[in-house]
């Protein structure tokens, strides 16, 4: 009896074992697969602040809550399972569906940039102010998890090479923790950026005559910031995309395109002493963003037709 009891709490032991191995394991796999990802996911953190440009402070926090959960379930109750379905059964789709993700964030970006360029993003702002606050709320949500879409199925894209010599068990565990450890990061990073306001007020009433200061350069700095990161988000979505269909092509077969920005980013950083990482980043992003532009233009070009020849 004691015998069979030692036996059982061996193979116990050894279950054990094999289990926390697994996860370490996982947990690995998982955080090389989000070390791969950071680059969208700094892209991600861009983009999300415009949504909540404009609208009243109190529910900034809110909104940026709700389009967490939203970006939540792309990633976990949609994306997720869909990936695992493609990588089991239809592999070969995933760098397609990938290149028209792309190339709506391309689209979404320029259209962006014309409205900028062109006055009607004034006329657009207008127009969302005479809506309800609960409709322009909603309008704002959906738009910012739309894109997030995306994104997070580019961050789902690259996680999945990273696990894709796993079981289907730890495939689902690894990008189950990938998606709620970036959700999670992008958007206590956004909540944060949006609040630098309302830190920076409380820093302002602080006795200490240094903490003021700060705290009014923060106050004073924050138009600017949010300016800024309005203008990252969208040329975010153009290089990501851009990069996204470079990628994809690549993986189709032409890879012209990424050989052309590869070799422009290794004669560039090869050319300028020190930074050579950051360098050759920058000009694989302008090139990426090149082709993005260009991408987008043109499917904003033939919508905007399409549009008009419907409304005659």
């Amino acid at each position: 009896m004691a015998s069979g009891l030692a036996a059982l709490l061996d193979d116990i032991a050894g279950i054990t074992r094999l289990a926390a191995a697994s996860l370490d394991d996982i947990g690995a796999a998982a955080g090389r697969a989000g070390t791969k990802a950071v680059g969208v996911v700094i892209d991600d953190t861009a983009v999300t602040p415009r949504y909540v440009m404009g609208l009243s402070p109190a529910r900034e926090l809110p909104i940026i809550g709700k389009i967490a959960m939203g970006s939540l379930r792309n990633k976990l109750l949609i994306l997720l399972p869909v990936a695992l379905l493609l990588s089991a059964f239809a592999p070969w789709a995933l760098t397609p569906l990938l290149m028209i993700g792309g190339a709506y964030l391309c689209f979404e970006g320029a259209e962006k940039l014309w409205e900028a360029m062109s006055g009607h993003a004034a006329v657009a702002e207008a127009a969302d102010t005479a809506t309800t606050p609960e409709a322009l709320e909603q309008q704002k949500v959906s738009g910012a998890v739309k894109t997030d879409f995306i994104l997070s199925a580019e961050i789902m894209a690259i996680a999945l090479a990273e696990v894709s010599d796993g079981s289907i068990v730890s495939q689902a565990v690894a990008l189950a923790l990938v998606a709620i450890a970036i959700t999670v990061g992008v958007y206590g990073a956004v909540a944060i950026i949006v609040k630098l306001d309302d830190i920076g007020l409380h820093l302002a009433r602080r006795p200490s005559p240094m903490t003021q200061s700060i705290g009014r350069g923060m106050v004073k700095a924050m138009p600017v910031i949010m300016t800024a990161l309005a203008a990252i988000g969208t040329a975010a979505m153009i290089w990501v995309g851009g990069g996204i269909i470079v990628h994809g092509l690549e993986g189709l077969g032409w890879g012209t395109p990424a050989h052309l920005i590869h070799d422009a980013a290794e004669g560039v950083a090869g050319a300028v002493s020190g930074l050579h990482g950051v360098i050759a980043w920058t000009v694989t992003a302008i090139g990426s963003g090149i082709v993005g532009l260009i991408v987008g233009g043109v499917i904003a070009v033939v919508m905007h037709k399409w549009k008009h020849r419907n409304a005659h």
